[in-house]
């Protein structure tokens, strides 16, 4: 059975730093890539950052230069380093990893972690 499980939200002041991390356990072969996004209350959820299995990095504009996503392939797992926080960076950050088999795709979640920034 597959589970992520991301840890490392919490209350932190604007300008400070959290480290989120998402153990995936289980097996998925074919990972494409591994990520974050979030969900603002009241907002859509967005696509925060990405990485592919080459190492590839993807960022949404609003978090470039502040966070770094990385990932640990020998521990399954995917960090985001977030920096420099914002009051609008709050939101339950979630981990997921896009299993591409060619034909299908399939994409795994985890239960979510909140971050909440205060000004």
């Amino acid at each position: 059975q597959v589970r992520l499980v991301e840890s490392g939200g919490g209350l932190v002041q604007a300008g400070g730093s959290l480290r989120l991390s998402c153990v995936v356990s289980g097996s998925i072969p074919s990972i494409n890539a591994m990520g974050w996004y979030r969900q603002a209350p009241g907002k859509q959820r967005e696509l925060v950052a990405t990485i592919t299995s080459g190492g590839s990095t993807n960022y949404a504009d609003s978090v470039k230069g502040r966070f770094t996503i990385s990932r640990d392939n020998a521990r399954n797992t995917v960090y985001l380093q977030m920096n420099s926080l914002k009051p609008e960076d709050t939101a339950v950050y979630y981990c997921y990893v896009n299993q591409n088999l060619g034909v299908l795709e399939f994409n795994y979640w985890g239960q979510g972690t909140q971050v909440t920034v205060s000004s």
